[in-house]
């Protein structure tokens, strides 16, 4: 590197893999590394905080509350070589360009390099959108001084996530189960999750019939034959699906009286309708159009990647990181709907290029965003450059390929003209002599110009037709007779609401303004970690878990998990982000709380609690009561119910007895019948199998909470340090069902297979992941149970004589292969390792979740499972005490060193570690 004579500038950018594109852009003169994202944030585990600072008792969280919520940086341990590395580039450097990324996140970034580097030379904020030539050269010309608003909105985020995270997870450890967590948006997202299942387990269905017919218009018609569904008997409504609450009863809106039919009604009607006369009563015709959608923000980004792609928040977010650092795109994090004047033109040009002028309108379509706080400086997410490359011409493949298609779509359709067309509605009478009459109607699209929807067309996810659908109904006029060439009825019934998928829980929490774009991923990939949250297909369902700890959140923390006070506080975080909100006052709001008229308006704002006051004050919490359901509509005599222990989930009757719950059974399927099933075999309930005869010792059957298994019960004057003898049950076997022959051969394990040339000892035993042969340390997987008791000696040697190979599983072959992954181009695999079955394509292992069925596993699934892996690199290092002190907090205000305000936020959150004050540190459980 060259000295300060050379005149080198450093630019210190986020992610190492904008490193050599940023470099290459920029040429000679300049010097490019990347902090590697955050370099610094409060400490994660008592052996972080500093000395000086162990004997404080606000020590544990890193945030002096008493003296102006003050708090703690460190550099983490795995940045400490970052940071060397960053040093000497900035000891041969002439002036220092933080081009950290262009949010709240990549300011705060940027503020903790500032005050860890303390430059002594000049300091500017280079800022970019895309990653392109000509944004470079103009972030470069165009440097600005560190915005140290949006410095303090993100330090107070962290410090809001922090005190949340530390003063209420040790309530939910005490009350509820160790190592859980609780946070700001995270216990917000599962409560919405735990409310829908609410309505699904109240949830009772009714049950509905109507009529559908397809009528035939003669020859001469085009369509001749076109669908229609009853609507009204005489002057009654016939009831649909819309027409019954939750509780399964009909209720009627307004006056309009309702025909409920059943199917003996239905059928009936149909009976008589087949041979009723039908007339045309009227038609309606009126014009249909439909704007283009807006460009992507973040979150229709990631719910539209979820509905068309299968993708996963997680796997969106990540595979747009990819295509923007490698600039093929503008920056992902964003909640603006507005493109530039160049990229507006750009998209036009294109649409007269690959469509024509006829799908161009006269004037560019601008969009403004509907959220309240949008950034509107910055862009949408669209193709990178003034000229958009299209997908063929980018040379993607796989993933960033296909969402690269989406986002490019998404921007060159927003630039075309509507869809047109006609909508038809057409009402149908049948007449019976001496009978009502029954109204049938038939509704209908033609789209006679496309517009946008050649390009576009968004999904949805509901089951609703798309907006391309069309349904051609023949020309019918007033009058008309038509013949009817079927009539069917048909029976269904009414629905419980639909869980959350992640598109629209994100669609949910956006819909009432809850986090940021840039955190929905993490928010999710935090309920599922924490076990509050599994998927089920895509369907997201809460644990039995969830209900314990949401409840005891609305109880004691109500404020804490209240919708509207979680948007209010977002709102709160984007006012001090402008400058119109103070970083102390909200935070001594939220902590200690505030008086009667403090704040309002003409002094008659209510006085609220703070976080402090709610944690010291909580009184008697009955830990039992708060991890216990009911389950069905029992009287108390025969009462059943579903609790949350320590260690799992069971349903326990009147009378004591209980039973496991699986964990991968969603609450709602939780019947009064399953439950009954369950506690036929209740635990610690055991089956007589008879007596050793060596020992004189009876030998039961029990089931156990890891299965059934079979011991040797010892008498009461047995030393206290004898152990009884325990066998699990074979796969093949059941407690119902075992003998004591088998029992006894259970209990005898590991069994001797013989000695090798050496006279080492061959055993073979059955442990938690299957049957294996051991021979001093090395072990070898057998292909079934039987061989445990019929293996030879020879045989045994045969096995060692093979070559050891990685992992159970690797001598067998695949249970299923995939094809080739979109990414490496291998083949994708499923196979069965030591935790359970994974995918791989030879270099990336992936566990398949609990809600992953082998049978049923698609390739796109196994390639999501992959990049996700893929994205979350390698397993981080162990870390050690950080022994730095804390930077001082610097003013507000510029230094003559640097020419840039010097004004601290704090990081980004850290992953969660252990906790200091003997807890895991679950209690930092951001967002």
């Amino acid at each position: 590197m060259a000295g300060r004579a050379g005149g080198k500038r450093l630019v210190i950018v986020e992610s190492p893999t904008k490193v050599k594109t940023i470099a290459g852009y920029l040429g000679d003169g300049y010097v490019v590394e990347s902090s590697r994202g955050h370099v610094r944030d409060l400490p994660t585990g008592a052996a972080e905080v500093p000395a000086k600072y162990k004997g404080e008792k606000w020590a544990r969280t890193g945030i002096d509350v008493e003296h102006g919520f003050e708090p703690i940086y460190v550099v983490s341990p795995d940045k400490r070589a970052t940071m060397r590395t960053l040093k000497d580039a900035l000891a041969g450097s002439d002036e220092l360009l933080l081009a950290t990324d262009d949010d709240r996140e990549g300011e705060a970034i940027a503020w903790h390099l500032l005050q860890e580097l303390k430059p002594k030379v000049p300091v500017r904020r280079m800022v970019f959108r895309e990653i392109t030539a000509k944004a470079i050269a103009d972030a470069v010309a165009n440097p600005r001084d560190l915005d140290t608003d949006l410095v303090d909105a993100q330090e107070t985020r962290r410090i809001l996530d922090r005190l949340y995270g530390y003063e209420v997870s040790p309530v939910l450890w005490k009350k509820v189960m160790p190592r859980l967590s609780a946070g700001r948006v995270q216990s917000v997202a599962t409560r919405l999750v735990v409310e829908r299942e609410r309505e699904r387990i109240a949830f009772r269905a009714a049950s509905y019939w109507d009529l559908d017919a397809v009528l035939d218009a003669g020859s001469p018609a085009d369509p001749p034959l076109f669908p229609a569904r009853l609507t009204h008997v005489g002057e009654r409504r016939v009831a649909q699906g819309r027409d019954f609450d939750s509780h399964g009863v009909l209720v009627a809106k307004g006056s309009e009286p309702l025909a409920h039919l059943d199917e003996t009604t239905a059928q009936q009607l149909a009976t008589g309708l087949r041979s009723a006369t039908y007339a045309v009563q009227s038609v309606e015709s009126r014009p249909y159009t439909r704007k283009p959608y807006a460009p992507f923000r973040t979150t229709t980004m990631q719910q539209e990647a979820g509905r068309k792609l299968g993708f996963t928040a997680q796997r969106a977010m990540s595979v747009a990181q990819d295509l923007y650092e490698a600039g093929f795109i503008t920056y992902m994090r964003t909640d603006s709907s507005v493109l530039s004047e160049t990229a507006i033109t750009a998209a036009r040009n294109q649409v007269t290029q690959l469509f024509g002028a006829n799908y161009l309108p006269a004037k560019p379509r601008t969009y403004a965003s509907k959220q309240k706080n949008a950034q509107e400086a910055h862009e949408a997410i669209r193709p990178a450059g003034d000229t958009f490359l299209t997908p063929a011409q980018t040379n993607l493949k796989g993933d960033q390929f296909r969402l690269y298609e989406l986002i490019w779509m998404r921007t060159i359709a927003s630039q075309m003209k509507d869809a047109e067309g006609q909508s038809i509605t057409v009402r149908i009478d049948a007449t019976r002599p001496g009978e009502e009459t029954c109204r049938f109607t038939a509704s209908g699209r033609t789209i006679t110009f496309h517009g946008f929807l050649k390009a576009y067309v968004e999904s949805s996810d509901d089951d609703s037709a798309s907006d391309d659908a069309q349904t051609r109904l023949p020309q019918l006029t007033q009058g008309q007779s038509l013949r009817p060439d079927s009539v069917t009825a048909s029976g269904h019934e009414t629905r419980a609401p639909a869980r959350y998928t992640e598109p629209s829980l994100v669609a949910k929490l956006e819909e009432l303004e809850i986090g940021r774009p840039s955190t929905y991923a993490s928010i999710i990939r935090t309920i599922t970690s924490r076990d509050y949250v599994f998927k089920k297909g895509s369907a997201l369902v809460p644990t039995w878990l969830a209900f314990a700890v949401t409840r005891l959140l609305e109880e004691h923390f109500p404020n804490l998990v209240d919708y509207a006070f979680t948007a209010e506080m977002e709102q709160t975080l984007d006012q001090i982000a402008g400058g119109n909100a103070q970083r102390l006052a909200v935070l001594k709001d939220f902590y200690f709380g505030s008086p009667a008229g403090a704040g309002g308006e003409d002094g008659d704002a209510a006085a609220h609690e703070g976080l402090q006051q709610l944690v010291s004050e909580l009184g008697d919490i009955d830990a039992r009561q708060l991890s216990t359901f009911p389950v069905g509509d029992l009287e108390d005599s025969d009462a059943i119910v579903v609790r949350v222990g320590r260690y799992g989930t069971y349903v326990e009757d009147a009378e004591g007895r209980r039973a496991n719950v699986d964990d991968e059974l969603p609450p709602d399927e939780l019947t009064v019948e399953l439950a009954r099933e369950l506690l036929s075999k209740p635990m610690g309930e055991e089956r007589e199998l008879g007596t050793d005869p060596e020992t004189g010792n009876p030998v039961v059957a029990r089931n156990g909470r890891f299965g059934p298994y079979v011991t040797e019960l010892l008498p009461e004057d047995a030393p206290k340090n004898a152990k009884a003898r325990t066998g699990s049950l074979f796969a093949s076997m059941s407690v119902e069902t075992v003998t004591l022959e088998q029992a006894l051969e259970l209990m005898s394990l590991p069994r001797v297979v013989g000695v090798d040339a050496e006279g080492v000892e061959i055993t073979a035993q059955n442990g938690r992941y299957g049957p294996y042969l051991k021979k001093g340390t090395d072990s070898r997987s057998l292909t079934s149970e039987d061989q445990i008791f019929g293996i030879t000696l020879d045989e045994a040697l045969a096995i060692y004589a093979q070559p050891k190979q990685r992992g159970r599983a690797a001598a067998k072959p695949p249970l299923k292969e995939l094809g080739p992954d979109p990414v490496s181009g291998a083949p994708m695999v499923i196979k069965d390792g030591r935790f359970g079955a994974y995918v791989t394509d030879g270099e990336v292992n992936a566990t398949l979740r609990r809600d992953d069925e082998i049978a049923t596993i698609t390739a796109e699934r196994a390639a999501e499972l992959l990049a996700e892996k893929r994205a979350k690199g390698p397993a981080p290092k162990k870390r050690t005490a950080a022994k730095k002190a804390p930077a001082k907090r610097a003013p507000a205000k510029k230094t003559a060193a640097s020419g840039a305000p010097a004004k601290k936020a704090a990081a980004k959150k850290a992953p969660a570690k252990k906790a200091p004050a003997k807890k895991a540190a679950a209690a930092d459980a951001s967002r």
